[in-house]
């Protein structure tokens, strides 16, 4: 059975993973359809585009949301469980904010631990028990400390310079203008793409595996975690939220849910399988 740590290692591998294969898909696309300036153009665009993104990530998620600065003497209990939590990860104190909303959900956000801020719903304050909000608060310290922000950046970097890629070569790039060529290019338009959202989304899902496996050990119980997923997805299918497409990725639970085919393109797991591995990871803190 699986350790905690062990866990950790898997789920960041895999992220590891899966960032080299979008790194080799984008080489591929490069050379097969404009050859390596094309690529070297497309991912330098991008990187524009999202490393901009991520330096104002926070700012940007915390507008979106509706999410207000809130003070100790405001929430104290918040304030105490995530004061010893992030000095349990070795953390600074990020900054704590509460979205005016009443389905309960929680985001962690900001390009680097020293300018992060974590935001729950109000309607997480007052569902969960003090147990289950440490494990929550304990997830979005998981990611500041994991750095997912900037993951997520480099792997939206890599899957908009194939896009790009994509584009340029339908629009600009076709030298053979027989029906062949200009249905090749469709193709390429079409399911590069598709393939680097799919590879871009399985990387999201992975970094929430692994924050929930750091989130256990920083608040020292798998089932705090665990027992808050359930009742948040329970609490996500009764209550709608208005949320931005572009801030779902950050939240603990889907915001709205999806079904069939919708799942290859979630950017989170299963809440089943999520709490299954946790409560695998049950008897390495007894």
């Amino acid at each position: 059975m699986k350790t905690t740590r062990e866990s950790t290692f898997a789920a960041g591998l895999r992220t590891t993973i899966l960032l080299a294969s979008m790194t080799g898909f984008l080489v591929v696309v490069g050379y097969a359809l404009g050859g390596p300036q094309l690529g070297l153009i497309a991912l330098l665009l991008a990187a524009l585009l999202n490393m901009g993104t991520w330096f104002f990530s926070g700012k940007l998620a915390l507008r979106m949301s509706g999410a207000k600065p809130v003070s100790e003497q405001e929430a104290p209990r918040l304030y105490e469980i995530t004061r010893e939590l992030a000095t349990r990860a070795d953390l600074p104190m990020p900054a704590l904010y509460v979205i005016p909303q009443e389905q309960p959900n929680a985001f962690a956000t900001g390009r680097n631990p020293r300018n992060a801020a974590v935001a729950v719903t109000a309607g997480i304050m007052r569902l969960l028990s003090e147990d289950e909000l440490r494990g929550v608060i304990a997830h979005e310290l998981a990611h500041i400390k994991n750095r997912d922000i900037l993951i997520q950046s480099v792997a939206a970097t890599i899957g908009g310079a194939i896009t790009f890629l994509a584009e340029m070569v339908f629009w600009f790039g076709r030298d053979d203008d027989s029906a062949v060529g200009l249905l090749g290019s469709i193709v390429a338009w079409v399911l590069a793409p598709i393939a680097a959202t799919i590879i871009q989304m399985a990387v999201s899902r992975q970094r929430e595996y692994a924050a929930d496996a750091a989130g256990a050990q920083i608040c020292g119980n798998p089932e705090s975690l665990a027992s808050a997923l359930l009742r948040l997805e329970e609490g996500a299918r009764a209550i709608p939220m208005q949320v931005s497409q572009a801030a779902e990725p950050l939240y603990i639970v889907k915001p709205f849910r999806g079904r069939g085919l919708q799942a290859l393109f979630s950017t989170h797991p299963p809440i089943p399988e999520r709490v299954r591995r946790l409560r695998q990871m049950r008897p390495s803190f007894a």
